[in-house]
């Protein structure tokens, strides 16, 4: 999940680089909102591996809503993108905590730690994504390029395998 929210990112940079996505002062509060409702719900990594896993999958689930959320108050290019969010996340709808019976189960796995740490990951980055979002809604940079945070190895992918605009 943390290389698809990577891809996210790397097709949201070259929008804000060309200005093709501009935030109004609307969609700069609620991508700070959802950034803080995921922060809220997903915590540090060393906070969320102590937990049990029935309450590190509703902490998961919380970060869905909040994108739920915020997908129901806006249109446009934000809405897009927050889908695309929640489509990331998906998976994390078909994880359960407990033991269950398969014919009863509606398909639904107990996801590995690493499935949940994963998901985790990508939350956090998803977050620190909604913030510059919105802080490039608030305050352009002068003169510089507005950088979309994390690692930046080369251009951007593009084509269908990546789900990216060509």
């Amino acid at each position: 999940m943390c290389a698809r929210v990577e891809r996210l990112a790397a097709e949201v940079e070259p929008q804000l680089l060309d200005g093709i996505w501009e935030f109004t002062p609307q969609d700069a509060v609620l991508a700070g909102c959802a950034a803080e409702g995921v922060a809220d719900a997903v915590g540090a990594a060393t906070e969320q591996e102590r937990l049990p896993v029935l309450d590190r999958l509703e902490h998961l689930r919380e970060v869905l809503a909040v994108l739920a959320i915020g997908i129901a108050r806006t249109h446009g290019q934000l809405a897009w993108f927050l889908t695309r969010a929640s489509t990331v996340l998906a998976p994390v709808l078909h994880w359960r905590s407990l033991p269950a019976n398969p014919r009863r189960s509606f398909c639904t796995t107990v996801p590995t730690p690493g499935e949940l740490a994963d998901a985790e990951e990508a939350s956090r980055l998803l977050r620190t994504l909604l913030v510059h979002l919105g802080a490039v809604a608030v305050v352009p940079p002068a003169g510089g390029p507005r950088r979309v945070p994390g690692p930046h190895p080369g251009p951007a992918p593009t084509g269908p395998e990546t789900g990216a605009l060509a």
